[in-house]
């Protein structure tokens, strides 16, 4: 499953990081690498961006790039 799959008030691990170049690098230096726990908090009312929940901190990730990473959903945390 990707990252913008995951609905308000869900959770995850992240499990790996795509894209290319200067995006993975981005997204790797916002703290977004693998074994980190997301949670998503918040959807804007058109449904981008999304805010995370990670590492003590919160991040706004535009959909797009959300879509880039996979994580494993943790079940029951709704």
């Amino acid at each position: 499953m990707t990252l913008d799959k995951l609905p308000v008030g869900g959770s995850g691990i992240i499990t790996s990081v795509g894209g290319e170049g200067a995006l993975r690098c981005r997204l790797l230096d916002m703290g977004l690498i693998p074994r980190t726990t997301v949670a998503v908090h918040k959807i804007a009312p058109l449904g981008d961006p999304i805010e995370l929940f990670l590492r003590g901190y919160t991040l706004t990730l535009r959909r797009d790039d959300a879509a880039v990473i996979q994580i494993d959903e943790i079940k029951g945390d709704k």
